[in-house]
């Protein structure tokens, strides 16, 4: 099992979706991967010699940020935002949707479960 950027990927799949498995890469990105380390597109994971996942460990560490610094940065970016109170910010800490969705009906999922209001009935 090839362990790239803290990931273990796995064994019997394709290159190209096992580097899906690291957070910050996905399809597009792991297609250039390969494409810069020469890699196969149809190759599978326990196929790679370990020249191969050196050189791709190498080129993720060196042009991407994936995994724990990206989440990092994620979150402070939030709490960036929250700090200045900017509309954005409020929506993160009131834990409403940030991009202009409605509310009125749905966002159930950054909402949460629906809280019954007394005396609603018809």
């Amino acid at each position: 099992m090839a362990r790239i950027a803290g990931v273990n990927i796995p064994n019997q799949k394709r290159v190209l979706i096992g580097l899906t498995y690291i957070h910050g890469i996905g399809p597009t990105s792991a297609e250039k991967i390969c494409g810069r380390v020469g890699i196969p597109a149809e190759r599978r994971v326990h196929e790679l010699t370990d020249d191969e996942v050196l050189r791709i460990r190498e080129l993720i560490d060196r042009e991407f940020q994936v995994e724990g610094d990206l989440r990092r940065s994620v979150a402070m970016n939030i709490k960036r935002l929250m700090d200045l109170a900017c509309y954005r910010g409020l929506r993160h800490r009131k834990g409403l949707p940030v991009h202009g969705q409605r509310t009125h009906t749905n966002a159930r999922t950054r909402k949460g479960p629906a809280k019954p209001i007394a005396g609603k009935k018809k």
